[in-house]
């Protein structure tokens, strides 16, 4: 017996594969043109209106100057699915801070898709304020 695709899932993953390579255009390339990205959700430097990154123009930019310039390890421990949507449970992203040093950043990622499988809407539930006290830590200690 055959598991379904789940569109979602694939776009989860095919995301992390992306990022992970550093493949921008691959990476962009599974946003839906009106899609919105809000990555961490709620306000943050990153963010300031936290209404997240809204449209292609807005998530390039999202890309250059969060993840691109990064060497980033992803793994998710779990994924959910409910209709269109995945949930990554646990999902931890790993960044080289180089000199043998690397932030965590556990979080919980929602995916939703549409019918072609294009992100529509990405939200990663995850804390900015624990993310500057680690890289404080790395950078006096």
């Amino acid at each position: 017996m055959s598991e379904k695709v789940h569109l979602a899932v694939e776009a989860n993953k095919q995301s992390i594969k992306y990022a992970m390579e550093g493949n921008k255009e691959a990476w962009l390339a599974l946003y839906a043109d009106d899609a919105v990205v809000c990555d961490p959700v709620g306000i943050s430097p990153m963010d300031p209106s936290g209404e997240g990154h809204r449209g292609k123009e807005a998530i390039e930019a999202f890309w250059d100057n969060v993840i691109g310039p990064s060497t980033i390890e992803i793994r998710v421990d779990k994924r959910w699915t409910s209709g269109d949507y995945c949930c990554c449970v646990a999902q931890v992203a790993r960044n080289d801070m180089g000199d043998g040093k690397f932030t965590e950043c556990d979080m919980l990622a929602l995916y939703e898709v549409n019918d072609d499988g294009l992100i529509t809407r990405m939200a990663a539930h995850w804390n900015f304020d624990d993310m500057m006290e680690q890289i404080s830590k790395l950078q006096t200690g």
